[in-house]
């Protein structure tokens, strides 16, 4: 015989010595889902049969227990549990992580348990035993369901046992199968004018007929979308019963859901004859329904009494409720979550209008699915972290507003009048400060310890725990605003190592690697020796406050590859910004992207205007005392030769390591130049990012550089265009030329070029390839490598260098920093988009070689 139990229970296994529990466990239920006693004894003692272990055993099996609730993952009591007072404590379990309950009783009968613990040597304990144990059983048998089971099963013979078969359902609030898409309607409280309204403007169309005396609602919804109602469908409006017919009719057509509203559960009870408080538009509903038929309202009342308190939606990423649901409690059953589903959670305070304080549950929620909601009417819906609330009381005379899931896009209509006015007057919700924990603060729990994060490009990159301390230790004592900080760029993996005489890194390598993960386009562009920068700049203040959490006098941000502000005189970055939002408004940019605001990733010359304590402080020192010690040993060779003795063979070494210091020392120079004012610097930009609504991974190079070249035309001279050219890989005078052009850059002191698909996003037969590879010159080599780096013996050890897990980096990196925009494009909460930031900066801190 078939038998369902949910998905999602504490399953209760009650039987006596003897009655095949373990087996039975065994049979239906994964041997990771079942927590013995026996089993618990063992671990504890070594003994499964040892009583004296017992209550370690237990405390080990309520242990298992809570952590795989926790998980929301079924679980099954393999014990006898056959008094009441065993049976409390996972009754408690069960209600602590709102899991159902389910008692199975295995009563073969007495005569088999005796029988069977007689072939067990260590079950020696005579009948009185099992007898004791069957009179306790079938003793609290009619009372189980008291206790607090959700559902029992009793098995009462051998081939009752043998028979049954176990079928586990989802819970009745779990679809998450059920994909959608979705349109998601706000509280509309009797609004039906406003609601056809709405439903018109969404694609859904109401036509409205008679069946005999009987009003009938027939709706065509959009194909393949489903409408979704977060409760609160009657009261204080003019047309609840209508609105309730266009709800049951889309529901009994499987085109619509409804989520138990705290109203509907009053106007249930109400229809039941229970005792209710006739009071926030109740008696308006009572009236409308007293002209309906008694057939309209026992289907209304039949209706309402089998609404759920929530749905789980979209495989597992949407949920909907009445008044929100917090994470711990999202596909989950019990009276607290139904509870908190209708009425959300309250401070137990009063305000002045006498109505119940709400504790603000949204503003520390971090669930990863989105939650819709409605109940508290507010004048607009706001993204709060990962929730929405849709009531913006149309009965108040506000407006009824729909959500479209996936699209994440709002669609309201007004409400035609005020039809009940408030007790408390509509108050917008305040957007959160930036300084506010909720939104901006990072927290601990989200970036320490061993972490996995899974991206749209990559699954479960891995965040080392010693990987995140030193992200958290630069971040927190270095880092901006962190309310700018939706991205850090990834590092670049070079080429492989030439193997032409007296080069280390050249473009031939670059073009091969592509064409061996048949790649047949690459863009070549000049790699500028300057610091790699984000430049995020808004369109005006407004937007900074309202997408940013930002103060209206601040228009963007600038920032370093690590997280730290560009610019250390302020005045500084917002001349920057004036100057690259100027040149956004004249080439058009803000009206061909649709957008508010721009992420643009750029190179910022001169290398001295971030580098200026490195070459002081390092390189230039080292330079100085090598061309000096180098010198006075080459006139000391020389000397030694004048007077006789053979020193040809030191000087000419001595002589030609200088000649390399000297080289050394000139390097730097064509990056190094006075920065008096921001018309000193050079701002190169290559790729823009992101803009409102758009992650811009999806466009050509092509596209990226055409837009650089725009703002540096109308922002010159300070913004600057990046010379590239598009090179066809099988076309040998094309990759010809590009090499001659690279190595005319890097002869007048360049710093190389980089080589990229000319697709922004490309994959091959094992994944993601490289989106870049650099080639760099031989001067700027010496800077990184050092004065004699390209002398033939140490070009042989170079030449040995390994790139693999620097290019492994830079494919996880590439993956964090675009999951990072996916998500503040999404709007997900600024920790989630920290979170992909934060792995970032993380692996930056792997030890490999720098110089790469």
């Amino acid at each position: 015989m078939i038998h369902a139990i949910p998905d999602f229970s504490l399953v209760v296994l009650i039987g006596a010595t003897g009655s095949g529990k373990s087996t039975f466990a065994a049979r239906h239920f994964a041997a990771t889902e079942i927590a013995s006693s026996d089993a618990a004894r063992g671990v504890v003692s070594d003994d499964p049969n040892s009583q004296a272990a017992s209550t370690d055993a237990f405390d080990l099996v309520r242990f298992i227990a809570e952590k795989r609730l926790k998980n929301r993952r079924l679980t099954v009591i393999d014990a006898t549990n056959v008094r009441s007072a065993d049976r409390r404590g996972w009754i408690e379990v069960a209600r602590r992580w709102h899991a159902l309950p389910v008692a199975i009783v295995l009563d073969p009968g007495l005569d088999v348990c005796i029988e069977r613990n007689k072939h067990r040597p260590d079950r020696q304990f005579g009948p009185q035993v099992p007898q004791r144990m069957i009179g306790e059983i079938r003793k609290g048998l009619r009372g189980l369901e008291k206790e607090g089971f959700r559902r029992v099963l009793v098995l009462r013979s051998v081939e009752e046992i043998e028979a049954a078969q176990i079928v586990r359902e989802p819970l009745w609030t779990d679809r998450r199968k059920t994909t959608g898409p979705f349109d998601i309607i706000g509280d509309v409280h009797g609004c039906c004018d406003e609601l056809e309204a709405l439903m018109a403007k969404l694609g859904y169309q109401v036509e409205w007929t008679s069946s005999g005396s009987e009003r009938v609602a027939t709706v065509a919804p959009p194909p393949g979308r489903t409408l979704v109602f977060v409760g609160d469908l009657v009261d204080r409006g003019p047309r609840s019963p209508d609105v309730l017919r266009i709800a049951m009719a889309m529901v009994e057509a499987g085109t619509g859901m409804v989520v138990e509203g705290n109203h509907e559960n009053k106007l249930s009870r109400w229809l039941t004859g229970r005792n209710v408080k006739i009071g926030h538009g109740l008696q308006q509903t009572i009236d409308q329904l007293a002209v309906e038929s008694d057939v309209f309202r026992g289907k209304a009342g039949r209706f309402l009494s089998d609404l759920r308190s929530h749905y789980w939606l979209d495989g597992g990423r949407l949920c909907v409720a009445h008044a929100g649901l917090k994470e711990e409690l999202i596909g989950r059953g019990s009276g607290a979550v139904r509870s908190f589903a209708l009425y959300g959670e309250t401070t137990g305070e009063t305000d002045e209008f006498g109505l119940p304080v709400r504790a603000d549950w949204a503003a520390g929620y971090r669930g990863s699915a989105t939650v819709v909601y409605g109940h508290v009417a507010q004048p607009e819906a706001e993204w709060v972290n990962n929730t929405i609330c849709l009531d913006t009381g149309c009965c108040f005379g506000g407006k009824l507003t729909a959500l479209r899931w996936p699209e994440k896009e709002l669609v309201s209509v007004p409400a035609a009048k005020t039809y009940f006015e408030p007790v408390k007057p509509l108050a917008p919700v305040k957007p959160p400060e930036p300084e506010d924990p909720a939104r901006q603060l990072i927290d601990y729990a989200d970036v320490s310890g061993r972490r996995w994060i899974d991206t749209g490009l990559m699954k479960r990159i891995v965040i080392a725990e010693e990987n995140s301390a030193a992200a958290l230790e630069v971040m927190s004592r270095f880092a901006m605003a962190p309310q700018w900080l939706i991205y850090l760029p990834p590092t670049m993996s070079p080429v492989e190592t030439s193997q032409k005489e007296g080069w280390l890194e050249r473009p031939e390598e670059a073009f091969a690697h592509y064409r061996a993960k048949n790649v047949t386009e690459v863009v070549c562009e000049e790699k500028h020796m300057g610091s790699r920068a984000l430049v995020l700049v808004c369109r005006d203040g407004e937007t900074a406050g309202r997408r940013f959490g930002a103060s209206q006098d601040e228009g963007g941000a600038i920032w370093t590859r690590t997280g730290r502000a560009f610019f250390s005189d302020p005045a500084m970055a917002v001349a920057v910004l004036d100057r690259v939002r100027a040149a956004a408004v004249a080439a058009g940019v803000w009206e061909e992207l649709a957008t508010g605001w721009l992420l643009l990733d750029v190179e910022i010359m001169p290398w001295s205007a971030k580098a200026s304590g490195l070459i002081e402080g390092q390189y230039a020192p080292v330079a100085a005392s090598a061309i000096a010690g180098l010198s006075a040993a080459l006139e000391a060779a020389r000397r030694t030769g004048a007077r006789g003795m053979d020193t040809a063979g030191i000087a000419d070494r001595l002589a030609d390591r200088l000649d390399r210091a000297r080289k050394y020392s000139a390097a730097w120079a064509p990056y190094v130049w006075p920065v008096n004012s921001v018309d000193d610097l050079r701002i190169a930009p290559f790729h823009v990012l992101a803009s409102e609504g758009a992650v811009h991974s999806g466009k050509p190079h092509a596209w990226h550089m055409g837009l650089g070249h725009r703002l540096a035309e109308v922002g010159a001279p300070m913004m600057h265009a990046t010379t590239w050219r598009s090179v066809r890989l099988d076309d040998e005078a094309a990759c010809a030329a590009a090499i001659a052009w690279w190595e005319e850059l890097v002869s007048r002191g360049g710093e190389g070029m980089v080589v990229k698909p000319a697709d922004f996003l490309v994959r091959g037969e094992k994944g993601l390839i490289q989106p870049a590879l650099k080639v760099r010159g031989p001067e700027y080599l010496r800077i990184i490598y050092g004065p004699e780096y390209d002398a033939p013996e140490n070009l042989v050890q170079l030449r040995s260098r390994g790139v693999g897990r620097k290019r492994a980096l830079a494919l996880q990196e590439f993956s964090l920093g675009l999951e990072a925009l996916e998500r503040f494009v999404a709007r997900e909460p600024l920790r989630r988009v920290h979170e992909c930031v934060f792995g970032v900066l993380a692996l930056e801190s792997e030890p490999v070689d720098p110089r790469l």
